[in-house]
């Protein structure tokens, strides 16, 4: 999941990039609204994390911006009360969140938004004799549980989610990295060197020649 967060306090903001990375997602992270309006312009977002009160261009006027696509929106502001979250949500924002927040409540809401931002694709995954639980975020092939980099359960989820579909390796750069990654990098083509290693055989990642990687389509599985 890619996400974006726009806020002015850069320690908070900081510290919820790292927080979110921690739990898999590639973050962006943008200090003032112009430049949060320059970074929504060049990629897409699954989720904005969108601080209301901002230098620049405001929170309101950014949120007019972004509304309308794919990209889900929630709104973080100090102000509480009834009426915020209205004019909030009227707007066009997908959620509302007054400061102070527990961060695993932000986790929770900002992983229902990325569901909500691409097509809808099964609670767990399979293709062959592997299972990945996005949710539990485990990666199983027959009856062992594979340990994975954040990196390789990224690209191993976009790949399966994909049902079956190239996806090409800067799609995989711009869904699982961030922003800092190298577009020239050979990144993806190790990550993806590693992940068919541990995942064994008979391989299940296949190569498409100048176009990127494919993982073939499976089944929803019920575990």
């Amino acid at each position: 999941m890619r996400v974006l967060i726009v806020e002015d306090e850069q320690a908070l903001a900081d510290a919820l990039a790292r927080g979110l990375r921690r739990e898999g997602m590639a973050v962006d992270v943008a200090y003032d609204g112009d430049e949060g309006s320059e970074k929504v312009g060049v990629t897409r977002y699954d989720v904005v994390v969108l601080d209301r009160d901002l230098p620049g261009r405001s929170g309101d006027e950014l949120c007019a911006e972004i509304v309308g696509g794919v990209t889900r929106v929630i709104m973080l502001t100090a102000s509480g009360t009834l009426r915020d979250k209205v004019e909030g949500l009227a707007l066009g924002a997908d959620d509302y969140l007054p400061k102070p927040f527990d961060f695993p409540e932000l986790v929770a809401r900002v992983r229902a938004l990325g569901r909500r931002a691409t097509p809808a694709v099964p609670p767990v995954l399979r293709s062959a004799d592997v299972v990945l639980d996005p949710a539990k975020r485990t990666v199983t092939r027959g009856i062992t549980t594979l340990e994975l980099t954040r990196k390789e359960f990224g690209v191993l989820e976009v790949l399966m989610a994909a049902g079956g579909s190239v996806v090409s390796s800067e799609e995989l750069l711009e869904r699982v990295w961030d922003e800092n990654a190298d577009p020239f990098t050979t990144t993806v083509r190790v990550t993806v060197m590693t992940l068919r290693k541990k995942l064994g055989e008979p391989g299940i990642i296949d190569t498409v020649v100048g176009s990127g990687y494919r993982v073939p389509a499976g089944t929803p599985a019920t575990v």
